[in-house]
């Protein structure tokens, strides 16, 4: 069977119990793959695509992945930090490097797909949902996978959607409340990864080959939201 390679940051880490209750899109998406489907996360705290790459891990993804794998992109929240270290251009760097990640799972006959970063959950004092957190950082992806024809899951908007359907109250059910705002808990990783493998769904074959019957999610239930 395939092999999914996941890149990213926090938001999608496969966490361990050390830093349990935090928990990231890779680790939740388990619930989710046929049997048989391995899930490669490197995934890693703070990482952007610059450092991710500087760190040796897209190569470490190039040398493991082979023909029929998929590569699973997603980055963003830290491309965005002023930082020289991590920080990189939307329209310039950041959309190379992500041609870097494009070009190893091409090479290798694999399947790129490129994510837009979840949203953060903020809103204001009375209550309304704060959009466009990461800037032009989702338009780069979107860009980017039009000009490479490369599917792009835009999960930039559909978390926007959600979480201003859902409210200030309801939102801090899925992340580490209190003070973070960005952080999944079990339930949030769930919740996103329930909505990424949706947009699977609709690609079709082979990406939604990967998926076993799929669990659906309702709207806080049995969820402490107080």
């Amino acid at each position: 069977m395939a092999a999914i390679f996941y890149a990213g940051d926090s938001t999608v880490k496969f966490n361990k119990i050390d830093t349990y209750p935090q928990t990231g899109m890779s680790q939740a998406m388990l619930l989710f793959l046929k049997e048989g489907v391995e899930m490669k996360s490197f995934a890693q705290n703070g990482r952007s695509t610059k450092s991710f790459i500087d760190e040796g891990r897209l190569n470490g993804i190039k040398k493991e992945i082979k023909e029929g794998d998929f590569l699973f992109v997603q980055f963003g929240h830290n491309d965005e930090k002023d930082d020289p270290a991590r920080h990189t251009d939307p329209d310039t760097t950041f959309r190379e490097n992500l041609m870097k990640f494009i070009d190893v799972a091409r090479e290798a006959k694999a399947y790129p797909v490129l994510i837009t970063p979840i949203a953060r959950r903020l809103f204001d004092q009375e209550g309304n949902f704060l959009s466009g957190s990461h800037g032009a950082y989702p338009e780069a992806v979107r860009q980017t996978g039009k000009e490479a024809n490369v599917p792009v899951i835009d999960m930039t908007s559909i978390t926007e959607a959600y979480l201003a359907s859902i409210g200030d109250i309801g939102t801090k059910a899925y992340f580490m409340w209190p003070k973070d705002n960005t952080h999944l808990k079990p339930e949030g990783a769930v919740l996103m990864a329930d909505l990424l493998c949706r947009e699977l769904e609709k690609l079709g074959s082979p990406y939604s080959d990967l998926l076993t019957g799929r669990i659906e999610i309702e709207e806080n239930k049995g969820l402490d939201v107080s």
